[in-house]
């Protein structure tokens, strides 16, 4: 299983990213995927997850109204739509697999500032 995450960066506040996590080693279409987060100091946390066929997400309730969790199964990619974003957001964002074990992808920065 690799999990390759892409797409952060420093933006402004209330300004909107976009995270992709690409996905092999498994068949994709099976497994539902979360993405994470970790800032300095602090414990991972569930940001979003979103079921295998997309039927059902859930969101942290930091993100709930800013953030869209979807995915392409066509593409084994999941993505992270963040949208109005705050320096609160800032930290490393990991997507994450269930399969059998837990596996994490490498991370990629996210920082929020003016």
């Amino acid at each position: 299983v690799q999990l390759v995450e892409s797409g952060g960066g420093l933006v402004q506040p209330g300004g909107s990213l976009r995270l992709s996590c690409a996905a092999s080693g498994f068949t994709f279409s099976r497994y539902g995927m979360s993405w994470h987060r970790q800032a300095p100091g602090k414990q991972r946390e569930l940001v979003a997850a979103i079921s295998s066929g997309s039927s059902s997400t859930n969101y942290a309730d930091s993100v709930k109204g800013r953030f869209t969790i979807s995915r392409d199964n066509a593409k084994n990619t999941v993505y992270l739509e963040m949208n109005s974003l705050k320096p609160e957001d800032t930290a490393v964002y990991y997507c994450r697999a269930l399969v059998g074990s837990t596996y994490w992808g490498q991370g990629t920065q996210v920082t929020v500032s003016s």
